[in-house]
């Protein structure tokens, strides 16, 4: 144990002049917890950065319950990426939008085809 970790966690009673760590706080836009019961939310329109990280959560959720090849992940990962990189270049180049645009109804029709054909959860092994 290093001995910056000993004074930290000391516990001899003595003083080391050092306050008590406060408690650890989520940084502000981290991530949080969203209360919905459980229910699935309806296919939003891809028009924000956070409505294109959900496909991606989602992709991801469904590549684990082996609903989505992994084939069919890797893509919907790299069109996300696309569109998030544009979504930044459109800040500093708003002419870039159209391009933004169409990335988007093409990743809004890949999300589409993949909710169509994915198979449902198998359970019970």
């Amino acid at each position: 144990m290093s001995t910056r970790q000993h004074d930290d966690n000391s516990t001899s009673g003595q003083p080391s002049g050092r306050r008590a760590p406060s408690p650890v706080r989520p940084p502000a836009g981290g991530l949080r917890v969203i209360k919905g019961g459980g229910q699935r939310r309806q296919d939003e329109p891809l028009t924000s950065r956070d409505a294109v990280a959900r496909v991606l959560m989602e992709a991801g959720v469904d590549l684990l319950l082996r609903r989505i090849s992994p084939a069919r992940a890797a893509e919907i990962e790299h069109k996300v990426d696309r569109v998030l990189d544009l979504f930044d270049r459109v800040d500093a180049a708003p002419l870039l939008m159209p391009v933004l645009q169409r990335h988007l109804d093409d990743l809004e029709a890949l999300m589409r085809e993949t909710r169509q054909v994915r198979s449902p959860v198998r359970r019970g092994g």
